[in-house]
């Protein structure tokens, strides 16, 4: 996420525990995908985890947009 986008969560993840667990869950989904990244090989089921797992990262950066975009349009 952009360092925009980070600040943004950072002000509103105390308050809002929608927010907070989707940027948790992203957090975790990012460490997974590293962890990918650091192996040379990757077997057949791995290769299907990771691309679930990119899946499952973008529609949770998604739903945070969408909730900061929420909260940005409330705060007008």
């Amino acid at each position: 996420m952009e360092p925009k986008e980070e600040a943004l969560i950072h002000q509103y993840v105390t308050t809002d525990e929608e927010l907070r667990t989707l940027y948790e869950e992203h957090a975790e989904l990012k460490r997974q995908l590293e962890s990918f990244r650091l192996k040379h090989y990757l077997t057949a089921d791995e290769e299907l985890e990771k691309k679930r797992i990119q899946k499952l990262k973008l529609i949770s950066k998604d739903r945070i947009m969408a909730l900061l975009h929420r909260h940005q349009h409330d705060a007008r």
